[in-house]
């Protein structure tokens, strides 16, 4: 049985191998610390029997206006646990967050794209291309930024695809 639950100081000693993908970004122990203290309801961890790790998600939410969104930083699941759903139902809970408590316009992340079943997988969960970002991945890999809207954009105008590449400094951080 799977259980979905906040994620904890201690899951960060126990998550490291599911890191181990090659296309999971990994990031420094203050990053994860900074999330888990500024946006506690975007960072769950799906636990299985044993109390083993099998996937999670950490996100954010930001912006201004109709720019407030919630925002993916990471899904992934361990290789073994694959195809059970896992990241759907991570995904799920954060667009409900940003849905229902945050009242967000959308979710967005950032995949690279080079990573079909990613892309394939977001595709199947709503997501379109909004826009496609040379060089985000350390300057080499393109990014694509895919979105979502939620029920607060009526009009769906946070997911009309941009007619062409940006660079990275043309993105909006908050």
């Amino acid at each position: 049985m799977t259980t979905i639950r906040r994620f904890c100081c201690n899951d960060l000693l126990r998550f490291a191998y599911v890191n181990l993908d090659h296309l999971t970004e990994t990031f420094n122990m203050s990053f994860y610390m900074t999330y888990l203290a500024r946006w506690p309801d975007y960072f769950h961890v799906a636990e299985g029997p044993g109390n083993q790790i099998m996937g999670y998600i950490m996100g954010k939410v930001e912006g201004q206006g109709e720019s407030w969104h919630g925002h993916v930083t990471a899904v992934t699941v361990a290789p073994e646990y694959r195809r059970q759903q896992l990241a759907k139902k991570l995904m799920n809970l954060l667009e409900d967050i940003s849905d229902k408590i945050d009242k967000a316009y959308f979710v967005d992340l950032f995949v690279r794209a080079s990573n079909a079943p990613a892309i394939k997988m977001y595709e199947k969960l709503g997501y379109v291309i909004y826009r496609r970002v040379l060089r985000y991945y350390s300057g080499e890999e393109d990014g694509l930024d895919m979105r979502k809207a939620l029920s607060r954009d009526t009009e769906k105008s946070s997911i009309i695809p941009l007619k062409r590449p940006i660079t990275p400094d043309e993105l909006e951080y908050d």
